[in-house]
């Protein structure tokens, strides 16, 4: 009842929230889930290192950390919408798209809504995480205050980018028929150029300079590469200006497609 005295927009982004808290099995087997991918790649790291101290300009304990919080940064994503119909793609393949623009609630705004709450409630478990780990001391803190806060900085950013590159892959829905493929084919995209899956620094030097001219990487390597040090304070001026430039590109690209979007609704089901 609490909920429906807020706005319809905030009721809205909460419903991810809410339907997780009213399915314990859900969010127990969501917690497995992520504690057995931490450990996993725990085991994995420390294997990766077993011959060796420093790789990449990262030490064993810099790599297991970054690898870490790459798996908590990336929780948000792992929010289950697809048994509940509710994502982009079920819904133009069944039709019910066309709702999104016949209600009050303009179809960007609901969008904008339902995504924040997915990521707000991803990034409290992935919060929770954090603080599990660095008591059992899994990861390590932050070297120092400074990067520390240009951790924080970037990553609040990072939020932002990550936000227009999901809603850039699901605008695409609204131009491919059989586009399924094409979304998995985005997200692990997304996934390897932001340095999800490895920290871009082990990368050859192309492929750190193609993803560097590329926002994905704004979204992971470039906040956790100021958390584990192994990007200088100093860069940081140069870091945020990039990502607020990713950041205003994107906002204008993803509004004028949402302008177009409504002229390409298609009920292949529905």
């Amino acid at each position: 009842m609490t909920i429906l005295a807020v706005p319809s927009g905030w009721r809205t982004g909460a419903i991810t929230a809410v339907t997780e808290w009213h399915s314990p099995s859900r969010m127990t087997a969501a917690g497995l889930r992520l504690a057995v991918h931490l450990f996993l790649v725990v085991c994995l790291w420390h294997a990766l290192y077993a011959g060796t101290t420093v790789s990449a300009g990262l030490t064993e304990a810099q790599a297991v950390t970054y690898a870490v919080l790459a798996v908590l940064i990336v929780r948000p994503r792992a929010n289950d919408r697809y048994s509940a119909r509710d994502t982009v793609i079920q819904h133009i393949n069944f039709g019910t798209i066309v709702y999104w623009f016949l209600r009050p609630l303009p179809a960007r705004r609901y969008y904008f809504f339902r995504a924040a709450g997915d990521q707000l409630y991803g990034l409290a478990w992935a919060l929770a995480g954090y603080l599990v780990c660095l008591a059992a001391g899994v990861l390590d803190p932050p070297p120092s205050a400074g990067a520390a806060l240009a951790f924080a900085a970037t990553f609040a950013l990072g939020q932002a980018v990550t936000y227009y590159l999901l809603l850039l892959t699901d605008q695409l829905c609204f131009w491919t028929i059989k586009n399924s493929s094409a979304v998995d084919i985005m997200m692990f995209t997304q996934n390897l150029l932001s340095g999800a899956y490895a920290a871009l620094w082990f990368f050859p030097g192309w492929f750190q300079a193609l993803s560097a001219a590329l926002p994905f990487q704004a979204t992971i390597n470039v906040p956790l590469s100021f958390y584990v040090g192994r990007l200088p304070v100093s860069e940081l001026p140069g870091q945020l200006a990039l990502q607020g430039f990713w950041v205003l590109l994107l906002a204008v690209l993803t509004r004028f497609l949402w302008t177009r979007a409504a002229g390409r609704v298609v009920a292949q089901g529905g």
